[in-house]
């Protein structure tokens, strides 16, 4: 991609409006921009990170066995009557009507709509266990939305809802998304731990939320500092495994971790001091189990193997992508601006033509993109006319992983330099050689 064909609208000054440094750099760099209160249009830097990380969310559901679909964002009042939530939920709900005057309401969540799709489609034990997600954009009224995306009244949300026979069976279920969680969030350069947490309107008797350490979190939390050294679950994990599956989560929750709303202040007394760590942190993902909570009310049964009919044990399992763009940022970045993870960057490496129009250094960069798009690298190629301090201050704003810097001294001797973005490293070397690193 040319820099002089992108849209990247770059301000140069911080925003007034912004209170978080994730917030301030995503409006920077062109990520974002706000339509309303808690709403955001997400401009092409930003979708391209955000693509990203919903490809590693839906790599890692699928190898956990999960099935992906995509339900509606409006859902009829009537399956939240039957739940019996459309009155409970409270005022983050968005209730309309449509032109017959039929109760709508634009979905926070899909609970009530996943389990209407199974009682008309599921009959039999011999279709579970059953786990069905989605990427879906959904809507909460908050009260205060703020921090840009991070807490917006619009979000795209992954929600995944398993079913089960027994408890056993949604016990491992959930084993299942918790591996798969821990596993997610370090593909994207984070260290989450997995905390005890209160069910809130979802229900149910087990949950835990995943959270990142920064000092913009939300909320205080309070853990072992022990899990900073815990191992992610490896890329061949079995996820039939149902005892390596429980042994993972056995070890993740064997030392103590809790948001505030569920902290055990003598609990966290008892370790030792020097391994008692309190914190801000960012909840990134969150997991349920509820039982029957769902399936009782709405009537979701399959006949098992006894020939009689079972009501189904569920669980339902969230991440959201528009929030965890932001706490990326949070966790990766410097006074010059974003530094991304390769896995999650924009793109893998910015070409910067440090003179262009110069007959060398355009040839030059002409190969360089032509052979790193060959090889299926995606490459921004600042070919603009800026001065220099302006196109490295824009590489470093924009954090994207590697920079090739082309200018007339190297060039004339068959050089570029490259430019590591996390640690500042400068190397100079052949164009062939820095085409090789690059493609790895």
């Amino acid at each position: 991609m040319r820099l002089s064909r992108y849209f990247m609208p770059i301000l140069k000054e911080n925003p007034k409006e912004a209170e978080i440094v994730s917030h301030r750099l995503m409006l920077r760099t062109g990520m974002i921009r706000q339509q309303s209160q808690g709403i955001y249009s997400w401009l092409p830097l930003g979708k391209r990170v955000l693509d990203k990380v919903n490809r590693i969310i839906r790599e890692e559901q699928d190898r956990a066995g999960a099935i992906e679909l995509l339900m509606p964002t409006l859902q009829s009042a009537e399956l939240w009557q039957e739940s019996g939530r459309y009155d409970a939920y409270g005022k983050e709900m968005l209730r309309i009507k449509d032109r017959q005057e039929r109760p709508m309401l634009y979905g926070p969540t899909n609970e009530e709509m996943v389990t209407d799709i199974f009682r008309s489609t599921v009959k039999s034990y011999k279709s579970l266990p059953l786990n069905l997600y989605h990427i879906q954009l959904k809507f909460r009224d908050e009260i205060r939305p703020r921090f840009g995306t991070m807490r917006s009244r619009e979000f795209l949300m992954k929600d995944a809802y398993s079913f089960d026979l027994t408890r056993e069976g949604a016990e491992h279920s959930y084993n299942k998304m918790f591996a798969s969680y821990l596993r997610t969030f370090s593909r994207m350069g984070l260290r989450a731990i997995p905390m005890r947490a209160d069910t809130a309107p979802i229900g149910g008797h087990l949950s835990h939320e995943f959270i990142i350490l920064a000092d913009t979190g939300e909320s205080e939390v309070f853990c072992h500092r022990d899990f900073v050294n815990f191992d992610i679950p490896a890329a061949d994990t079995d996820f039939d495994d149902v005892a390596g599956l429980k042994a993972i989560f056995e070890k993740w929750t064997s030392v103590y971790a809790a948001t505030s709303e569920m902290h055990d202040e003598a609990a966290f007394d008892a370790i030792p001091d020097g391994e008692r760590l309190s914190a801000r942190g960012i909840e990134v993902g969150h997991i349920f189990y509820f039982g029957t909570k769902y399936s009782e009310a709405m009537g979701a049964k399959v006949q098992g193997p006894d020939g009689k009919e079972h009501i189904v044990h569920m669980g339902s399992y969230g991440i959201g992508p528009t929030r965890l763009v932001p706490a990326i940022i949070e966790a990766s970045h410097d006074e010059n601006g974003i530094i991304w993870p390769a896995s999650v960057a924009p793109f893998d490496a910015v070409l910067i033509n440090m003179k262009a129009g110069d007959e060398a250094c355009d040839k030059a960069c002409d190969s360089i993109y032509a052979a790193l798009a060959k090889a299926g690298k995606d490459v921004l190629y600042d070919d603009t006319d800026d001065r220099a301090g302006q196109k490295f201050a824009t590489a470093d704003l924009i954090g994207v992983p590697v920079q090739i810097i082309v200018g007339p001294r190297s060039v004339a001797s068959g050089e570029v330099e490259l430019k590591d973005r996390k640690t500042g490293h400068r190397e100079t070397m052949t164009i062939e050689a820095a085409i090789n690193k690059i493609l790895g």
